[in-house]
């Protein structure tokens, strides 16, 4: 499978689809058909607009959107996404809202590389940037970052946060959401062992593998019933000859969405149905519920080979984040050394990806910090996704979040932050 040929391949395949659905609008929107009494050519119309733009969001990674926010003095300020450290792999970015008052709470939101675009955060900003100054981690696709750029595994992941956190000060509060929960944890406790002048004031884990063990589901299933050898095998290509990574190893995401979908293929399929009937009708529009889900959905980013097999190998298989014996750059990494952060777990009830179990056993493994600062919540119907982007996170999850933040925060007034500071461009070497 590490072939560019089989990268090119699904390549070509998308982009046959796409102009398959494109052809199929153009010829069947001709108004001469209009002269025909038949519904097959609005049918056809409208699986060719549905078909195309579902081919193309594959490729396309997805706006911010977030124009204004509602200011304390009833007015609607402009939000501006502007980069503040830029690095091969990853940028820190902040949502700086024009002609408001700094917010006391600075908020570092970790957003999760498993396929998707930092945007699948976007409903998490918005419900924080009333409240917040909020940055998050904005993770590069690996099919546009050349070979020269160098290797990216879990290790050099850990070393990015270290060097955000670095540059945000110590009076921040990290959200880690899903995937990189472990490697925030590690990230903390790296500065607590080698920069405790650094080290942010909270840190909160939200639905991550911290012990996949903890609590078994088909995905740490999935990692158990397959080899290293098996998996690279499978999962493993080169980026082909239309990228500027050309040649880089790779876990596709065209690969990764292949799997997603395969997942729950009948509910995909019945509301890809069902929208080109909503098509035909004239009752589907640019912005409805359908397309803002999918536009996200069928947005995937290509992740570095070392990264996913390490992830695998290192978080799952060998469980060294859980068993306390991760290292980072030949240094090892003890969790018992956070004594000053405030650690929060948040989990759901009906996750079937990070059960619960797998995110609160970050409490056990901080043995140093005392029991006040430890948290942990367990939202009862709450599923992945929820957790922090649905009804449970905007009407019970954050308003929690946000108190254990002002529990463990700051006093007084915000003042001029280290993360206020002018955009840095770091050197590109490990850290």
């Amino acid at each position: 499978m590490r072939y560019m040929m089989t990268y090119d391949l699904m390549e070509t395949a998308r982009n046959t689809n796409e102009w398959l659905g494109a052809s199929a609008r153009a010829i069947a929107s001709y108004p001469v058909f209009g002269l025909v009494p038949h519904p097959l050519f609005k049918v056809m119309s409208a699986w060719g607009r549905v078909t195309e733009r579902s081919f193309a969001r594959m490729v396309i990674k997805p706006d911010w959107g977030i124009r204004t926010v509602v200011g304390d003095d009833g007015r609607d300020h402009v939000v501006n996404v502007v980069t503040r450290v830029t690095r091969p792999f990853g940028d820190l970015v902040k949502f700086e809202v024009q002609g408001r008052a700094p917010r006391r709470r600075r908020v570092l939101l970790v957003a999760p590389m498993s396929g998707h675009y930092a945007t699948l955060l976007r409903s998490t900003v918005q419900s924080l940037l009333t409240d917040c100054e909020v940055y998050i981690t904005d993770w590069h696709n690996a099919r546009d970052i050349p070979v020269s750029s160098g290797k990216f595994d879990i290790e050099d992941y850990t070393l990015y946060l270290v060097d955000f956190m670095r540059h945000l000060g110590p009076d921040t509060h990290v959200i880690a959401v899903c995937q990189p929960a472990p490697l925030a944890l590690a990230a903390c406790a790296y500065l607590a062992g080698e920069d405790p002048a650094a080290q942010p004031r909270t840190l909160t884990l939200i639905g991550g593998p911290v012990d996949p063990d903890a609590a078994p589901t088909e995905v740490t299933d999935f990692g158990r019933r397959v080899t290293m050898g098996q998996l690279e095998h499978l999962a493993i290509q080169r980026v082909g000859f239309k990228y500027a990574g050309v040649g880089r190893m790779v876990y596709p995401g065209l690969l990764q969405l292949a799997s997603f979908i395969s997942m729950n293929a009948e509910r995909h399929g019945r509301a890809f149905f069902e929208q080109v009937i909503r098509a035909a009708k004239g009752e589907a529009s640019e912005r409805d519920a359908h397309n803002r889900f999918y536009d996200e959905y069928l947005a995937v980013m290509d992740m570095t080979a070392e990264f996913y097999l390490s992830t695998v190998e290192r978080v799952f298989k060998g469980r060294e984040i859980a068993r306390n014996v991760f290292t980072v750059a030949g240094k090892p990494v003890d969790i018992g050394k956070i004594t000053d952060i405030a650690v929060k777990s948040v989990e759901g009830a009906n996750d079937d990806i990070s059960a619960p179990g797998q995110c609160i056993a970050a409490l056990g493994l901080c043995t140093g910090l005392p029991a006040h600062k430890k948290a942990s919540h367990v939202e009862p119907g709450a599923g992945h996704y929820g957790i922090f982007a649905g009804k449970s996170w905007r009407n019970n999850i954050r308003p929690l979040v946000l108190g254990f933040i002002d529990a463990n925060g700051p006093p007084g007034p915000k003042t001029a932050a280290a993360g206020d500071r002018p955009a840095l461009t770091l050197a590109a070497s490990k850290g």
